[in-house]
């Protein structure tokens, strides 16, 4: 590294920081109140840096709204990948847990608390409005569902077990339903402890309806 570059690390180091705190702010306001009453002042507030802190990292709201958007949709999918790999190479299939638990731990990242749940409403919401968002967006559902086709696969393969509908409609209809639960949830206002143990009852009563025991008469 040359002497300006090591002279403009601690500055860099700082933007960073202060980016990043905008950001986490940002994320809890947005969950909180929406993009549209979501001001740059209460964001400022709540991460505890002035107006001018803001407009030296972000041209506007809207453009605060998108990193941030980008930033969630990829820290989701890594993370599902992660656990996906960790639970597959620790031969958690082969343990005699539940297909459903195998599969709640690969996604209790996505939406595992009310404020983030709230949020991945609202960039759902932007998504509906916004064409150039929605491709975005989608593309990052999609590649959560992959995710979910594999560790289905795998599950599926280990466990002796046979596919009602194929393994990519089982993950649509997984994900979909955990979204699903996780909203009504912080709707009624249901604690963490609550909302999980919903997702696990309704999970399971899906994963019972597309994954079945192979018979005889499959093979």
């Amino acid at each position: 590294m040359s002497e300006p570059d090591i002279q403009n690390a601690p500055s860099r180091r700082s933007r960073e920081s202060t980016r990043a705190r905008l950001l986490d702010a940002a994320a809890e306001v947005f969950a909180e109140v929406g993009l549209g009453e979501a001001s740059v002042e209460r964001i400022c507030e709540r991460a505890g840096f002035t107006r001018g802190a803001f407009y030296s990292n972000f041209a506007s709201k809207d453009e605060m709204f998108l990193e941030l958007a980008t930033a969630v949709a990829r820290e989701r999918v890594s993370v599902v990948r992660a656990r996906i790999d960790e639970i597959s190479a620790a031969g958690e299939f082969n343990r005699g847990d539940a297909d459903v638990l195998v599969i709640i731990r690969a996604l209790d990242i996505v939406g595992d608390d009310r404020l983030s749940t709230l949020l991945m409403n609202e960039i759902s919401i932007r998504a509906m409005r916004d064409a150039e968002f929605a491709a975005a967006y989608l593309e990052q559902i999609g590649e959560i569902t992959d995710e979910i086709v594999q560790l289905i696969d795998e599950i599926v393969e280990s466990k002796d077990l046979r596919l009602r509908v194929p393994s990519h409609d089982a993950a649509r209809i997984i994900v979909g339903v955990w979204d699903d639960v996780s909203s009504r949830c912080a709707m009624s206002g249901l604690s963490t402890a609550a909302t999980a143990a919903a997702r696990t009852r309704e999970l399971g009563q899906i994963v019972e309806l597309v994954l079945g025991r192979r018979t005889h008469s499959d093979a």
